[in-house]
């Protein structure tokens, strides 16, 4: 079948960020058509319109093998440019002889989505009316493609960066510059900002600026934590992140995240108390899984809990030997031998058959 390509003619609209263009594509030798099969298209010359490639395609022998689909002429317009647009754009059924008026058909999608990168109708003009009506003249019918191109509104807006306010939160805290309170913390001092502390702890909050704060609360003695901590829980109150602690060893760094989730219970700090949790489950070894575990149940934490009894329950005999000579072990069992059992009974219910003769040789060890 042949056809013919018109140049597309461009044209600047009224309205800013809108660019359209059209394009002519003459379909010639239409009594050709029944040699193509079903799904055969013709296709159109490349034309440019905003910057992107386009082609018509035209199928009239239908766009499917189907009873339905056959009996129509289909057109689609592709975008060959490997980029995503969204473009409105209308069809016509030309008659060169200005007697009828055109055959039209409009959309807008959104092209080069989810891997589509065209848009048409399947059944744009039923072929029988198509042989009857004027648009087919001498063996050959015209359609004319129309596309209008709006710009997104996110292309004329520079993307915003990525929120900096903890940064400044910690430049604040590390310059110093009007701090309010000063924390001495087993002889350390540390300088902080009362709004900032409030904002982020409800129990800051109340000692600040609760009715029963003190008179004097420019400095105020914290003689149960280590500095570390505190400088750790500091940082984090500030830019709602953790220290940098890889230079610690794996015990070290366990160590103070157990501290400091000790402190954000202590604050009421949710979120730091959940990040504590979270690290403590992935750091579970036998010669601290029973302070791990003592340290869960006292601060409410049920998932380092249920982690820590997962853990025992899966321990071969060298494991529990391990466990059974960690201070924390003989620890619980000369403080609270009940609390021991409780322990090794909850441990027995998820154990293996074979790690079951272990636990149940603890329970002998545990009186």
């Amino acid at each position: 079948m042949g056809s013919t390509n018109t140049p597309a003619t461009r044209h600047a609209a009224d309205t800013v960020g809108v660019q359209q263009g059209s394009h002519v594509f003459e379909i010639s030798g239409y009594s050709l058509h029944r040699s193509l099969l079903h799904g055969g298209c013709a296709t159109s010359d490349a034309f440019s319109v905003g910057g992107y490639n386009w082609q018509i395609r035209v199928y009239p022998w239908g766009v499917f093998d189907l009873d339905y689909y056959r009996d129509y002429v289909g057109v689609f317009l592709d975008l060959c440019s490997d980029h995503r647009v969204t473009a409105s754009f209308r069809f016509s059924l030309v008659d060169v002889t200005g007697s009828s008026p055109p055959h039209t058909m409009t959309k807008t999608r959104e092209f080069g989505s989810g891997g589509r990168s065209c848009s048409g109708d399947w059944v744009f003009k039923k072929r029988s009316e198509l042989e009857a009506s004027p648009y087919l003249r001498n063996d050959r019918f015209t359609i004319e493609c129309v596309v209008t191109i709006v710009e997104d509104e996110k292309s004329f807006v520079e993307e915003a960066p990525p929120s900096d306010i903890t940064d400044h939160l910690g430049k604040l805290l590390q310059g110093k510059e009007g701090t309010d309170v000063i924390f001495e913390v087993q002889g350390e001092a540390f300088p902080a900002h009362k709004l900032v502390l409030a904002m982020r702890s409800p129990v800051f909050k109340a000692e600040l600026y609760g009715a029963m704060r003190e008179k004097d609360m420019s400095r105020i003695a914290i003689n149960d934590m280590q500095p570390v901590v505190f400088e750790a829980l500091l940082h984090f109150i500030y830019t709602d992140s953790l220290p940098a602690m890889d230079d610690l060893g794996r015990d070290d760094y366990r160590d103070i995240v157990s501290h400091l989730l000790v402190a954000a219970d202590r604050y009421a700090m949710e979120r730091l108390k959940i990040i504590c949790e979270n690290i403590l489950c992935k750091n579970i070894d036998a010669k601290t899984v029973v302070t791990t575990l003592a340290l869960a149940d006292w601060h409410h934490c049920g998932r380092l809990n249920d982690a820590c009894i997962r853990f025992i329950a899966t321990l071969d005999t060298r494991g529990m030997d391990d466990m059974m000579a960690s201070q924390g072990y003989v620890t619980l069992k000369t403080t609270c031998p009940l609390a021991l059992v409780e322990l090794l009974e909850k441990t027995s219910r998820l154990a293996k058959s074979k790690s079951s003769i272990h636990i149940g040789s603890l329970l002998v060890h545990a009186y």
